[in-house]
């Protein structure tokens, strides 16, 4: 005999424990087994600015155009990623999935590819959005 029960864990996370009993050649014995689910995914959005949206945030703007490789090793420091990792498609990739932002990984190597400032100053302001959201 099973037993299923679901516990929410912080409002998104549900965790599910199967109790059950199980055949063992001594004796039996009940064992609790713990499954924890993904978090719930995002809605399907857009980037909060767009990609020549340098404007809208012009500290993000200079920082890109006069250090490119300190913002990418910012972006990557946000994610959780090696320093290495912060610019082009693959750290843009990453993102955009994490998030459920629209999008391929053909834009994201055409993107990463030939206007690395901007893509990368993108990122960065929607990073700094999501984390005054709470979504970060």
């Amino acid at each position: 005999m099973f037993e299923f029960t679901s516990l929410p864990i912080n409002g998104i996370l549900r965790q599910f424990r199967c109790r059950g009993e199980f055949p063992d050649s001594t004796k039996k014995k009940a064992k609790i087994m713990a499954f924890t689910s993904q978090p719930a995914a995002f809605a399907p959005t857009d980037f909060d600015s767009g990609l020549m949206s340098c404007c809208d945030d012009m500290s993000v703007c200079c920082y890109g155009y006069f250090c490119l490789p300190c913002l990418g090793c910012s972006i990557a420091s946000d994610m959780n990623e090696c320093c290495c990792c912060g610019l082009g498609m693959t750290i843009r990739s990453v993102y955009r999935t994490k998030y459920n932002i629209q999008g391929s990984m053909c834009t994201d190597w055409c993107v990463g590819n030939f206007c690395m400032s901007c893509a990368a100053c993108q990122m960065k302001r929607d990073i700094d959005m999501r984390k005054r959201n709470g979504q970060f």
